[in-house]
């Protein structure tokens, strides 16, 4: 046995670490190792400091605790949700530590107020068993991982203690990854819907430089979108001000003080209201975001690095509650005036019509999907490929089958880790089935030849040629092959709004 031989036991700066030994095809598995310490007490809403040292060795076969989450009435099965949360989970088939295998780091979704690492459909065996390394993490939610407060800033950056987190297990991944046979010089930043609002988010920030190399958006980029752009750096200690006051707490050590729960259930958000205005999430903090990350973008001011990013034909399912008023045509073309203007409205109705009232549901639905997801996704793809300097790739997932239903929103998630679990979000009443599986194949084959060398194509796939301004993107579906992109004239009138890359400031003010 030589010094490089890689086992279920593994040393990294902190400690000894024991985890799962290989399963029948050779793969690892080390879950809940801490990333930095705790952010308990003194350390609530500060910026994650390095991980405690320990002795003998430490239990990596189970996940650790999920954040709290400020979703109201969230059960999922899981972990317990906790303030000490800071943990990854890694996943690797090398066999020896010297083996510098391509490294995929994942950021789970749900609007910055729910979520983890701790679920059955990011399970990184099926990716480790196509040759990287695969992480997940968990990183701090809501009002803990978001608040940002005058007094807060006096000890350094406040606002953006998630983020932060990321860049910290971004951090870990550089100095430990090459002992799990991972090239810390080979990292690929994924994630979808908040998970890729946050790779969008730290590709424009000056702290990520040399800590992951390509990215994959799925279904996000910016954090902006119905409601305007991602909330600025007065507004959002507007926000913590409003919220101390309203809790009856008058110092930072009295807010540090207060249990947990009582915080998250003074924070809790639901799905009738968008994250972006009604929750603690991401904000300009002019540390880690130092402005709206669109204007960044648009300047072409981001990391020149290959992307990967895409949408789903059905992103609006999920989120109808934040929705424009549509119970009729009227209202919606009413709230539609209101907020393009009555200049610009017939442009709209032909795009959106709204001539009954089932029309104007239909063309609610698919503003909403545009809105929130689909267009800020697209619009990084266009700025990526006219700033030139790295290649760009861009997907269009519409599978639909009795396993997923409804190509809705996250329901690409299990095809791209080979998972194929239960699809939550659409119901799907069947297991998947060949057509599935095969599809899931190509998808996973893809990700991964992405990540080895910045192009999903290989041996065996449909050709998926680069995005450029043809606007053509590789449809995921029923047939997998290069298409060109049927919302793009809707995107363009949204785009149209844009000042500098930027929404409008006044649709933050919009119901």
């Amino acid at each position: 046995m030589t010094t490089t031989d890689l086992g279920h036991e593994v040393r990294v700066a902190s400690g000894l670490l024991r985890g799962t030994p290989r399963d029948s095809q050779g793969v690892l598995a080390f879950k809940g190792i801490p990333y930095a310490a705790p952010p308990l007490g003194d350390l609530r809403w500060r910026a994650p400091q390095p991980p405690l040292a320990w002795d003998g060795v430490r239990d990596a076969t189970a996940y650790g605790d999920r954040s709290l989450s400020a979703l109201e009435n969230d059960r999922r099965p899981g972990p317990p949700n906790s303030e000490d949360c800071l943990s990854l989970n890694l996943w690797t088939a090398a066999s020896r530590a010297d083996e510098k295998r391509p490294v995929m780091v994942w950021i789970h979704g749900g609007g910055f107020q729910f979520g983890s690492s701790a679920t059955p459909v990011t399970d990184g065996t099926p990716l480790a068993r196509k040759g990287v390394v695969v992480v997940t993490f968990n990183y701090r939610l809501g009002i803990f991982g978001f608040l940002a407060h005058p007094d807060l800033d006096r000890e350094g950056p406040s606002g953006n203690y998630g983020l932060q987190d990321q860049l910290a297990a971004l951090r870990w991944v550089k100095t430990n990854i090459s002992r799990f046979g991972g090239d810390p010089s080979n990292v690929t930043l994924f994630g979808e819907s908040a998970g890729a609002h946050a790779v969008g988010i730290l590709a424009a920030s000056p702290l990520s430089h040399g800590l992951f190399h390509k990215v994959i958006a799925q279904s996000g980029a910016f954090w902006d979108g119905r409601n305007g752009p991602l909330e600025g750096f007065d507004e959002a200690r507007a926000r913590g001000i409003a919220f101390a006051r309203r809790v009856g707490v008058t110092s930072l050590a009295a807010l540090r003080a207060m249990p947990a729960e009582q915080l998250n259930a003074a924070g809790a958000w639901n799905f009738t209201q968008n994250p972006n205005v009604k929750a603690f999430s991401p904000n300009v903090d002019r540390f880690v975001v130092p402005e709206v990350p669109a204007a960044c973008f648009t300047r072409g001011e981001q990391m020149h690095i290959p992307l990967l990013a895409g949408w789903n034909s059905a992103e609006d399912y999920p989120f109808h509650d934040m929705s424009l008023p549509d119970n009729t045509a009227a209202a919606f073309r009413a709230a539609a005036e209101q907020m393009f203007g009555a200049d610009r409205l017939a442009d709209f109705l032909r795009l959106y019509p709204a001539d009954t009232d089932a029309q104007a549901k239909a063309s609610s639905n698919a503003l909403t999907g545009d809105l929130l997801i689909s267009e800020q996704t697209w619009q990084w793809l266009q700025l990526h490929q006219r700033a030139g300097h790295a290649p760009a790739y861009g997907y269009y997932f519409s599978h639909a089958s009795p396993y997923t239903p409804i190509a809705s929103h996250v329901t690409e998630i299990p095809f791209v880790f080979g998972t194929l679990t239960e699809q939550s979000i659409v119901g799907g009443a069947m297991p998947p089935a060949n057509g599935d599986r095969a599809l899931a194949d190509i998808i996973t084959g893809y990700w991964v030849n992405f990540a080895t060398r910045g192009d999903p194509n290989g041996p065996g796939l449909p050709h998926w040629p680069r995005y450029d301004e043809s606007d053509t993107l590789q449809n995921l579906g029923a047939t997998v092959e290069p298409r060109a992109n049927p919302m793009a004239e809707r995107f363009r009138f949204i785009a149209s709004f844009r000042q500098g890359g930027v929404l409008p400031a006044r649709w933050r003010r919009l119901p």
